[in-house]
């Protein structure tokens, strides 16, 4: 594999950690990239300086980077755009500005999780929120394990790009693909998000084992079963099973799990130290999807009859029903019976 020989202009909404990670790995790829961010201070320190003053401080971003508050010149002339905003935002923010997408200009959403409003996976929600529009845009799917910090540092990552239309996640494997940061296409887009929005609940559930002091072995048999629901509700929702041994779905759970670096984990880890909700948010600083996609992933249970005991176990806590101590114990003297793989 070698990087694309297409060099183009990448529009990338949203100036979090996510968004400017994705940006920063798209000009590195000698693309040209133009960021949307809100806040004017962030835009002119971005342009004049080089430096995000809120994400990243510490390191330097190339000058084939810039960035606006104007999302209508950061469109402007884009051949794809990278959808970087949260997943609970994303139906509103495309909805108000849906117009300005151009026909057939793939847009690539990284967000991860399960809309409350809407009570749908993101390839449910973006298409309704853009209406019409939908069928004139080629909306792709990014996922994988991809720590927003560890690609500022270059560290080589493999992430995988879905799409109902395999030749446009091809292309889009393409553009995006670099010796750092390896894409591989796949068709099996309700698998992919499945992956992508349940590790999170999952690694909320991790760092609560953390924070009560257990050790790897827990996580580990955390991460397999957990894996196993992840494929029963990818199943029942018409996605491949074997998509969740993949990148989206084992990749990044392990990630997830196994990692303080991740939000998810460490708001896990802030709750089993006892703190609530709220403050695991307040120091922590950044979204968490995994709070409201664990509700969610409840209520997918229930319409397709699935028990999914350790996503079950995520929401009773959350949900201040029962200590993260107890729920462990629930779990374990679970009635016992034969491993299966679906």
């Amino acid at each position: 594999m070698s990087e694309s020989d297409e060099k183009v202009k990448i529009a990338v909404l949203g100036a979090g950690s996510y968004g400017t990670a994705m940006a920063y790995v798209a000009t590195h790829n000698g693309h040209s990239v133009c960021l949307f961010a809100r806040d004017q201070k962030v835009v002119d320190s971005i342009n004049k300086q080089h430096v995000h003053p809120k994400r990243f401080s510490d390191v330097k971003l190339p000058e084939s980077m810039r960035a606006s508050a104007d999302i209508k010149e950061v469109l402007e002339g884009a051949d794809m755009v990278i959808h970087a905003i949260p997943a609970q935002c994303t139906p509103d923010f495309l909805g108000e500005h849906k117009e300005l997408f151009k026909k057939g200009i793939p847009l690539v959403s990284t967000a991860k999780g399960i809309h409350v409003g809407t009570h749908r996976l993101m390839s449910q929600a973006i298409p309704q929120a853009l209406g019409s529009r939908a069928k004139e845009i080629p909306l792709i799917y990014l996922s994988g394990p991809s720590f927003a910090k560890e690609m500022m540092k270059g560290h080589p990552m493999a992430v995988v790009v879905a799409c109902h239309d395999l030749e446009m996640a091809t292309r889009v494997q393409k553009m995006l693909s670099s010796v750092l940061f390896r894409c591989y296409a796949s068709d099996d887009v309700v698998g992919v998000e499945v992956g992508g929005a349940l590790k999170n609940p999952l690694a909320i559930g991790a760092g609560m084992a953390r924070g009560l002091g257990y050790g790897q072995s827990t996580i580990a048999g955390l991460v397999t079963r957990g894996c196993r629901e992840m494929r029963q509700l990818a199943m029942a929702l018409g996605g491949q099973a074997e998509t969740l041994a993949g990148l989206s779905g084992v990749g990044d759970l392990m990630l997830t799990c196994f990692s303080s670096l991740s939000r998810n984990n460490r708001c896990g880890m802030m709750l089993a130290e006892g703190k609530t909700v709220e403050e695991a948010f307040e120091a922590i600083g950044e979204v968490v999807e995994g709070v409201p996609t664990a509700r969610e992933v409840i209520l997918l249970a229930e319409k397709h009859k699935l028990e999914l005991p350790l996503f079950r176990a995520v929401d009773a806590i959350l949900q201040g029903k029962v200590k993260p101590a107890d729920a462990l114990r629930l779990i374990m003297n679970r009635d016992l019976k034969q491993e299966k793989f679906h």
